[in-house]
C-alpha cells in the first residue's frame, strides 16, 4: 500500500495511489496524497500533475472499515480532514492536475476529480456518490462541477452512478479510452500543457481558481457539518455497521 511519484523529463509528475483491492484509503493516506500533490505542485521544475491509480479502480473513497472499527469520533474527523487536504491539494495545486480515471471513481474519489483541471477515464468508467446510503454527506461540491445541477440532486439522493461516457457528453471529461490506453492518454494532454511556458500555465491556474463561482473549499466543509449531525445522532453508524456487516446499504423501509 503506498503512494508513489515519478517524474519525466518533460516536467510531468506522476502521482500512483496503490491501496488495494478498491483503493479505499484509510485517514493517514488521504494526508499522504495532499503531501504528494502539494510538494509535486511547489516544486518550480513540474509543469504538470497527473493523478492515477493502480489495482482495480480509481478510488473508492474512505476506508469505512477502519473508521468503524475505532472507538469514538477520532477516525472519522481523520478522514475529513484528510479528504479535505488531499481535495484542497488538488484544487491549489500550482500547476494544472490530470486525473487519469480506471473503472470506477467513488465517494471521496469524487472530491479529487472534481477538483481536478482535466479529467480521462476508461470506457464505462463509472462516478458516483454512495454517500446517503452510508449515512454521510459530502462531495456534492466536487458533483456539481461534473454533471448538472438537477442531474446532481438526482444521483446524489439516489446513490446512482453517471459514466464517463455520459461525462464526455456533458463535458467534464476530456476523453474516454480503453483501459490499456488510459495512461498514455493522460500523458498526452499533460505533454501538451507541459510544453507551454509553465509561468503562465501557472499563473493561469491561480486565475482560473479565482473566478470560480463556488468556494469549493468552504462549501465542502458546510456539507461536512451535516455529516457530523447525523453521526451525533447516531444514523451514521446504523449505515456504515450495515455496509461493514453485509456490503449493501441500509434498508429503512422508507421510514425516520
Amino acid at each position: 500500500m503506498s503512494i508513489t511519484t515519478t517524474r519525466t523529463d518533460g516536467g510531468v509528475v506522476t502521482v500512483t495511489v496503490d491501496y488495494p483491492p478498491v483503493n479505499a484509503l484509510p485517514s493517514a493516506a488521504w494526508f499522504d496524497l495532499a503531501d504528494a500533490i502539494t510538494a509535486a505542485g511547489n516544486d518550480p521544475t513540474t509543469h504538470v500533475v497527473i493523478l492515477r491509480a493502480e489495482g482495480r479502480g480509481f478510488n473508492a473513497g474512505v476506508d469505512i472499515k477502519e473508521m468503524q472499527a475505532t472507538e469514538g469520533f477520532g477516525a472519522l474527523i481523520a478522514a475529513n480532514h484528510g479528504c479535505t487536504a488531499a481535495f484542497s491539494a488538488v484544487y491549489d495545486c500550482a500547476v494544472p492536475v490530470v486525473v487519469a480515471v480506471k473503472n470506477f471513481c467513488v465517494g471521496g474519489g469524487i472530491g479529487l476529480v472534481g477538483n481536478a483541471d482535466v479529467i480521462v477515464a476508461s470506457e464505462g468508467a463509472v462516478f458516483g456518490l454512495p454517500e446517503v446510503d452510508r449515512g454521510a454527506l459530502g462531495a456534492a461540491t466536487h458533483l456539481a462541477r461534473l454533471v448538472p445541477q438537477h442531474m446532481m440532486r438526482t444521483l446524489y439522493y439516489t446513490a446512482q452512478n453517471v459514466t464517463a461516457e455520459q461525462l464526455l457528453h456533458f463535458g467534464s471529461v476530456h476523453r474516454v479510452v480503453a483501459a490499456d490506453e488510459l495512461d498514455s492518454a493522460a500523458l498526452d494532454i499533460a505533454e501538451k500543457i507541459a510544453a507551454k511556458d509553465t509561468r503562465v500555465i501557472r499563473a493561469a491556474k491561480s486565475a482560473i481558481n479565482h473566478i470560480d463561482p463556488v468556494d469549493v473549499k468552504a462549501s465542502y466543509r458546510l456539507e461536512q457539518g451535516y455529516t457530523f449531525e447525523l453521526n451525533l445522532a447516531g444514523v451514521a453508524d446504523e449505515h456504515r455497521d450495515e455496509f461493514v456487516s453485509t456490503g449493501k446499504a441500509l434498508n429503512t423501509g422508507g421510514h425516520a
